[in-house]
C-alpha cells in the first residue's frame, strides 16, 4: 500500500463520499480494488488495520485500491443507513470510478470488505449483477463476514468467494459465520486463534488474500 495515498471525492446519494486511493509501485496498474470498512457506529473507518492489510495485498499485486469512508465517517456526508444507503453509495462510486479513470474501466477488479463492509460488498455485488452492467469483479474477498446481520435484499455470491474468519471471533461467532456460509454454499478459510480484528494474525490474513488475488488475476 502506498505510504501517501491520494484522495478523491465521489458523489453518493447522501452527498460526498471521501476516499483514499492507494497506488501500486509498479506502473501501469493491472486493475483496481474496492475495500470496504467495518461498522461506522463502532469506530469503523478506512484506516482500519484489516482494511489496510487487504489493501496492501492488493497494491502488491499491482492493483489501485479505493478505500472509501462510509456516510457519516470522516469527511463523508450523510448518516449511517444499515447498509442500504451505503450500498447505493458504492453503486454510484463504481459508476463514477469508470468515468473518471477510463484507462481502468474495463480492467479486472476486486471487491473486498471487512465485518459490516462485507454486507455492503455482498449487496453491491448483487445490485451490479441485477443491472447487467458488465463490471462484475474478478474476485470477492470477505473477512469476518457479517453479511446476514445487514441484509436487505437477496444475494448470490460467486462460488469462489474468499471468506476469511477467525476461529476466536468474538463479534461474529464462528457458528454464525458457518451457518451463513452453508446457506450460501460457500467455504470458509479459518485463521486459528484469530479474533474478529485478527490481532496478531494480519500476516496470515494477508497471505490468504494474496493467494486469492494471484489465482483470480492470473494471466
Amino acid at each position: 500500500m502506498s505510504d501517501s495515498p491520494t484522495h478523491v471525492v465521489f458523489d453518493g446519494e447522501a452527498g460526498a463520499i471521501d476516499c483514499a486511493i492507494d497506488w501500486p509501485a509498479a506502473a501501469p496498474p493491472r486493475g483496481w480494488a474496492l475495500v470496504l470498512h467495518p461498522h461506522p457506529l463502532h469506530g469503523g473507518a478506512r484506516g482500519n488495520k484489516v482494511v489496510t492489510t487487504i489493501a496492501r495485498a492488493c497494491t502488491q499485486e499491482g492493483l489501485v485500491v479505493i478505500r472509501p469512508d462510509f456516510r457519516g465517517v470522516g469527511a463523508s456526508e450523510g448518516t449511517f443507513d444499515s447498509a442500504r444507503g451505503e450500498t447505493a453509495d458504492m453503486v454510484a462510486l463504481v459508476a463514477q470510478w469508470r468515468v473518471r479513470f477510463p484507462e481502468l474501466a474495463n480492467a479486472p477488479w476486486v471487491l473486498a470488505g471487512f465485518s459490516f463492509g462485507t454486507a455492503v460488498a455482498a449487496q453491491l455485488h448483487a445490485t451490479l449483477a441485477d443491472a447487467g452492467s458488465g463490471v462484475m469483479p474478478s474476485a470477492v474477498v470477505l473477512a469476518g463476514p457479517a453479511v446476514k446481520r445487514f441484509l436487505f435484499r437477496d444475494i448470490a455470491l460467486p462460488a469462489d468467494t474468499l471468506l476469511i474468519h477467525g476461529v476466536q471471533d468474538e463479534v461474529v461467532p464462528l457458528s454464525e459465520a458457518r451457518a451463513w456460509a452453508e446457506q450460501e454454499a460457500l467455504e470458509i478459510s479459518l485463521v486459528e486463534d484469530a479474533s474478529h480484528f485478527f490481532h496478531g494474525k494480519l500476516i496470515e490474513l494477508k497471505a490468504l488474500v494474496t493467494q486469492k488475488l494471484q489465482s483470480s488475476l492470473a494471466g
